[in-house]
């Protein structure tokens, strides 16, 4: 077990360089992918899956869309690579064992994240707590939140009223026992 963890805290570690060299869109799609997530670009249909076959072109000219973080090893440390997206719209985290209320904080204080998400899926993340969902309050054009299965989340009721008044237009889908 300590052996996949070391691994994957080296598949997180954030290489500023990576994207000063070749963009933030080009370098989270490989940070994710190496991490066993998927991503979508704009104006594609399909999932981006293999990290060889990343497409090529002008810098810039790919920009992520849509994360599918399902069975995952992203964790906090590679949230840097997020800063840079201006385009991600959709991101799913199901199952992702590493993601925790500082995930979602770092991900709720992410300036471009703020502008562009409008949907959120989170599900089966067994380290999220009330604190964790609170904090995406700042997610301001979040338009779509389900959550399913965080047995982290004591507070319901209290939790889900304090982020509908936070985010009016915010349309909440909840599979909690």
């Amino acid at each position: 077990r300590s052996f996949w963890g070391w691994l994957n805290a080296v598949f997180n570690k954030v290489d500023h360089e990576r994207i000063r060299a070749v963009g933030p869109d080009r370098a989270a799609s490989e940070w994710l992918l190496r991490c066993g997530a998927l991503v979508r670009y704009q104006g594609s249909p399909k999932w981006q899956q293999d990290y060889n076959g990343l497409p090529t072109g002008p810098r810039g000219k790919y920009k992520i869309e849509a994360i599918n973080a399902t069975d995952s090893c992203i964790m906090y440390r590679g949230f840097d690579y997020l800063d840079g997206l201006e385009h991600v719209m959709d991101i799913k985290l199901e199952k992702c064992m590493y993601i925790q209320d500082e995930c979602l904080q770092r991900l709720s204080q992410t300036s471009n994240l703020q502008r562009s998400l409008q949907k959120l899926k989170i599900i089966s993340c067994g380290n999220v707590t009330d604190r964790g969902i609170l904090a995406l309050h700042k997610l301001t054009n979040l338009e779509y939140l389900y959550l399913s299965d965080l047995p982290g989340i004591r507070e319901k009721e209290k939790t889900f009223r304090v982020l509908q008044q936070a985010l009016p237009n915010l349309e909440l889908e909840l599979d909690l026992e």
